[in-house]
Parts: structure tokens; sequence; C-alpha cells
């Protein structure tokens, strides 16, 4: 165990790559059989390669899923449906971190859950990004709701929207979004995210919030 306690203060969070756990065993002869160690006996798990938490027993505190899907594969930031669950717009829990790359789609089963990243154009990437800081000083990138709720939008095949009705239909049937969030949105923003996307769809989606915007005024 004082092995354990001795990692864990040489590693005080709970994501961390393969290098700082090398940094960690330094003192070891042979730091890569003790890191096989490590995960035969469950102290730590790896997400992927040269990507580990430590197991449940050994935690300080909940290791975060919107860290590890920044670290998985990358540039990307968590976006779609699980960003605008966790912004309250749509009512079902998503159990996949989804998130948004410059780099082409793919999608990682984990021992800590299943990670899916779909692609955007690069000029849009970083409209609408923020930095969400953790009280431990972790941080990770997600999207606004504005830029999540454009991805989504964006990346849903066989759409047929034409129309502002259409487009309504399909934001409250399909994602159950109440008309009052959409009017909350920050139009400017999403107009800026239209056009960096070079994106019709979503020009339609800003004129759409302009005109519920109207009717709440």
């Amino acid at each position: 165990m004082g092995n354990v306690e001795s990692l864990r203060k040489t590693i005080p969070r709970e994501e961390f790559d393969y290098q700082v756990l090398l940094d960690a065993l330094q003192n070891y002869a042979q730091p890569r059989k003790k890191i096989n160690d490590l995960l035969t006996k469950g102290v730590i798990v790896r997400v992927k390669k040269g990507l580990y938490v430590f197991g449940d027993d050994y935690r300080n505190k909940p290791y975060s899923r919107e860290i590890l899907a920044n670290l998985i594969y990358g540039p990307s930031c968590v976006s779609l449906e699980y960003a605008l669950h966790h912004y309250g717009l749509i009512p079902e829990r998503v159990e996949a971190v989804t998130s948004v790359t410059t780099k082409r789609p793919k999608e990682f089963q984990t021992p800590v859950g299943l990670f899916q990243y779909r692609n955007v154009p690069e000029a849009g990437f970083h409209v609408g990004l923020q930095r969400v800081e953790l009280n431990d000083g972790r941080a990770y990138l997600m999207a606004s709701p504005e830029k999540a709720l454009a991805d989504k939008f964006r990346n849903d095949r066989g759409l047929h929207i034409r129309t502002r009705k259409a487009c309504l239909n399909y934001l409250e049937s399909s994602l159950r979004i109440e008309p009052g969030d959409l009017a909350t949105l920050d139009v400017a923003l999403l107009d800026k995210i239209a056009t960096a996307y070079e994106s019709k769809r979503i020009h339609l989606l800003v004129d759409l919030v302009k005109y519920l915007q109207k009717g709440t005024g």
C-alpha cells in the first residue's frame, strides 16, 4: 500500500499519461514491469494506449470523462448530444461522451465508457469554444450551447430541412428542445458559427432563433 500512497502523492490528478506515470516510477529498475503490475492489480486502468486513470479503490475523487474525451483524441472539444444534455437543452441522458474534432470521425470503446468524435471544419472549430475549469485546477474544452446545437444540427445526416417550420419541428420532435430554450441562445454567436462552417442549415437555425426571440420580446 505504501507504494500506492507514494504514487498518489506523485500523481495527484486522476487522469494522467504514460510520461507522467514513467516519471513517477523513475526510481524503479524496471518501470515498465511495474506499470504492468499496477495494471494487473487494478491500481491503474488503461483508458487507451498511453492514457490512464486510477482504479476504483485508489481514486481521491472521480475522474473527469470530459477531460478524458479531450485527451483520447484531439484536437477535440466536448459537444453534440453530451453537451446539449449538460446544458439542459435536451432531456435524455447521453451515455457516450460526444465530441467534435478537426480530424476524421472516430469512436473509442474504453473501460471507462464510449467516446465518439464527429468532424467539423477547421475554420469553425474554435468558434464558440469554452474552457471549463474544475475546482482543483483541472480543465477541459467544451462547446457553448450554441456551438453544441450547431454541431448537432450540422452533423445529423439525412435531414431535409428547407424552412423555418421544418427546422422547429426537427428541434422539438427529434431533439425535444423547448422553443423557450432556443430563444435564449446568442444569435450573434450562432451566426458566426454558421458563417465559419459555411452552413445554410445553421443559417436557417439563426433565422429561427431570431423569430422566436421576437415572439418572446
